[in-house]
């Protein structure tokens, strides 16, 4: 016990951090609550009365400024939303988001233009590739000495690598059989990517590459081009449309092929989207998830304006998103791998599948 109460101790320190963002920015709008009210605007008057006309004007101005839409303008900064105010910190307090504000970006809200300098702006744009490359860099890192320090007695961090590697050989021979072994390099690459990049958005001031869409459906393209390449190199032209057109056997489901072929083609087509939705609403949900609990966490404790931190809700839910990471990080290489089932030729995906069991018998 005593061993893994440090461990902890660190985890939960890292866990609670991530309010730390946010019930600080609702702490620097409670401190500057001395603005400019609707009422002070309806108290001024003109420096002269020569012309009635303008203070005619003031007393309509002063009227309209007790109006719900002069509220709205006047009193924006002074009537706040904690929950609100933290959700969109949470959501916008990556390492990217606080290198860009400190840079001057401001973010357009919606029908503004963008009056951000085109530096700022490209890097605003590419927010998500350079958290993606974070996490490539990592997993090269990792991968890398594990090789380059292999040992005849391997120490943790060997054992670490070759148990990752090994156990996910194993896990994708079982699908496809000692040719698995062929596509170990790209599932296992895909697994680890996206596995890291579901967990890094549990870490203060990173955002999960795969919360977006453009990363979930870019690594759904990838598969499904690898997919069909292969199919195309296994089974050749010939036996890529007989399989797209259900592979007919008698003279029934020939006759059925105008039918079959295109709902084939269609669901080949469906295979990435369903692959990009399932993996971005999943983490999408989940950050935000545990964005909302940040802000009910700070709004619990906005009686206080200049409390440090919030009280930490969103840590049993980040706790279960290790699960969660995990989990559609599997389900999404399980799912490419059938994919690759079903494409391979038949007769070569039974012998392979043969050879290993009967490998493993002996």
């Amino acid at each position: 016990m005593k061993r893994l109460a440090r461990p902890i101790g660190f985890a939960l320190a890292a866990l609670v951090m991530l309010a730390l963002p946010a019930s600080r920015a609702t702490a620097q709008e409670h401190g500057h609550g001395g603005t400019a009210t609707p009422e002070s605007h309806a108290t001024e008057t003109p420096a002269t009365d020569a012309h009635a006309t303008d203070a005619h004007s003031t007393d309509a101005h002063a009227t309209d400024s007790h109006s719900p839409a002069a509220h709205e303008a006047a009193g924006h900064e002074t009537a706040h939303d904690p929950v609100q105010e933290a959700f969109h910190t949470a959501e916008n307090s990556s390492f990217v988001d606080l290198i860009l504000k400190q840079m001057g970006y401001k973010k357009p809200h919606e029908g503004e233009a963008d009056t951000n300098d085109p530096t700022l702006k490209t890097l605003a744009m590419f927010q998500m590739p350079i958290i993606s490359a974070v996490v490539i860099f990592l997993i090269m890192g990792v991968l890398v000495v594990g090789a380059s320090k292999r040992e005849m007695i391997p120490g943790t961090h060997q054992n670490l690598v070759e148990l990752i590697i090994g156990g996910f050989d194993d896990f994708i021979q079982g699908i496809l059989g000692l040719d698995g072994r062929h596509f170990l390099p790209f599932l296992g690459t895909l697994f680890l990517y996206i596995w890291i990049s579901n967990l890094i958005g549990l870490v203060p001031f990173f955002k999960s590459p795969t919360s977006s869409f453009n990363t979930t459906v870019a690594l759904a393209i990838v598969v499904f081009l690898y997919v069909h390449w292969t199919g195309l190199r296994r089974n050749g032209i010939g036996g890529y449309l007989f399989h797209l057109a259900g592979e007919p056997k008698d003279a029934i489901s020939w006759g059925m092929v105008p039918l079959l072929f295109p709902l084939h083609v269609i669901g080949e087509l469906a295979k990435p989207l369903s692959l990009s939705l399932r993996l971005f609403g999943n983490i999408f949900g989940e950050e935000t998830l545990i964005a909302v609990f940040i802000g009910l966490g700070i709004g619990a404790l906005s009686f206080l304006p200049m409390a440090p931190v919030g009280i930490p809700f969103q840590v049993p839910f980040m706790f279960l998103g290790l699960l969660t990471c995990t989990i559609q990080a599997l389900v999404f290489t399980l799912l490419s791998t059938i994919y690759f089932a079903l494409m391979l030729p038949h007769h070569d995906h039974d012998h392979g599948h043969g050879e290993g069991h009967a490998a493993a018998h002996h």
